[in-house]
């Protein structure tokens, strides 16, 4: 069978759902290529949850799936604290940033969403979206050469279209296919992923410790005096951490959390999980009739949890150029994609070299560095003018 569509996204992740929303209702057909993940267990907390911005929440509300969110299951941040390696707690001497929602003059300097919570809303207003065909399948082989691109599917389909997006992740083959190269550096970490109860009320604040040779801690609050850990730690660590009881995981945090969030009690599921953590930087984010979004256009660490912010920028961005092509331009028109690329390039550097840096300065063990970059980390804390522009970046808001 052949489909045709104005735009093929393939990818089923939450940005690529986003995407094909945004273009759906926008007015443009759309074939929405991917596997479905298994439903999670919605009694437990998710082992993956994202810190959306501001950004995010704007195009979310705009596909009218931010309402949908289950919102007993949404945690504002309030404020974050941000210590410096040495630090035990909020009373050490070490380096601290602080930023709130006050003095950032907004309500929430971010919201942290479990991702069935994001993907279940997402796939409820999938179900009423007219102009998104949702296909089981994988892509085999595609063919962008000429007025649309050509896909081949596994189940023996094929989809014509305008314009294809490559939603499909760190690992895209749709930027192989390409032929799109990239420059990969891994940071030797993993990301360790488990949820605690707490012992004292979060209040709303996420901290993040940099913890030296034992990488970087947060603890970023959920509903109720809960907490998700990410611990960015180095394979070996990461390793031990993994085989260690949640007790004992918890133990390890205490030296951390016990002076402002008191004792740390493991959540169900006891299970933990582990990303391994890299810079992927493809030397484009897009080729003829192709536009990559995502994790397949920029994979970053995730120290300042961005990531998922970043791709929904990126389908903001790419809706926006769609939207403004023009009469008689088509969705895949190369000047279009000049355009979208564009428009991302100031962002997807900024945070790039800015988590990469962070993540550099602070895996050094040299002594001089490490008084510096606390140093550094006080001195900024008490400069207004650029700690409202870290905030404003950070928020999506860039000036």
């Amino acid at each position: 069978m052949h489909l045709q569509s104005d735009i093929c996204i393939i990818g089923n992740g939450a940005v690529g759902k986003a995407a094909a929303l945004g273009f759906a209702q926008a007015g443009l057909g759309v074939t929405l290529v991917g596997h479905a993940a298994p439903a999670a267990a919605v009694a437990d907390w998710d082992l993956r949850v994202y810190a959306l911005n501001h950004v995010a929440h704007a195009l979310l509300s705009s596909l009218r799936v931010w309402d949908a969110l289950d919102a007993a299951r949404v945690a504002p941040v309030d404020a974050m604290q941000v210590y410096g390696d040495g630090a035990q707690a909020a009373g050490s001497h070490a380096g601290q940033l602080g930023f709130d929602a006050y003095g950032a003059r907004v309500g929430a300097l971010a919201w942290i969403v479990e991702d069935s919570n994001l993907n279940q809303a997402l796939d409820a207003a999938l179900k009423f979206a007219a102009k998104v065909r949702c296909v089981q399948a994988s892509a085999t082989a595609i063919e962008t050469a000429g007025a649309a691109a050509q896909v081949a599917l596994d189940n023996g389909d094929t989809i014509g279209a305008e314009l294809l997006v490559g939603a499909d992740g760190g690992q895209s083959w749709v930027r192989g296919q390409c032929e799109i190269g990239i420059d990969y550096r891994s940071y030797g970490q993993r990301a360790v992923v488990a949820n605690f109860e707490c012992a004292h009320p979060h209040r709303g604040v996420a901290h993040q410790w940099f913890a030296g040779e034992q990488g970087i801690v947060a603890l970023l609050p959920l509903p109720g005096q809960r907490v998700s850990l990410v611990w960015s730690a180095p394979e070996n660590l990461a390793e031990a951490l993994l085989h260690e009881t949640p007790q004992q995981l918890a133990q390890r945090l205490a030296v951390w959390a016990a002076p402002v969030l008191g004792d740390l009690r493991p959540l169900p599921p006891p299970e933990r999980k582990a990303f391994p953590l890299a810079l992927i930087r493809p030397h484009a984010i897009v080729a003829p009739r192709v536009a990559l979004v995502g994790d397949a256009a920029h994979v970053i660490h995730p120290l300042a949890g961005h990531g998922m912010n970043l791709g929904f920028a990126d389908v903001a961005a790419l809706l926006t150029q769609v939207a403004g092509r023009g009469p008689q331009v088509d969705c895949g028109d190369a000047r279009v994609l000049r355009r979208y690329a564009r428009a991302r390039k100031e962002d997807i550097l900024a945070m790039q070299m800015t988590t990469d840096g962070l993540a550099r300065l602070f895996g050094s063990e040299f002594e001089p560095v490490r008084k510096m970059r606390n140093l550094g980390l006080n001195l900024l804390d008490r400069i207004p003018a650029l700690k409202r522009r870290l905030i404003s970046h950070a928020l999506g808001r860039l000036p």
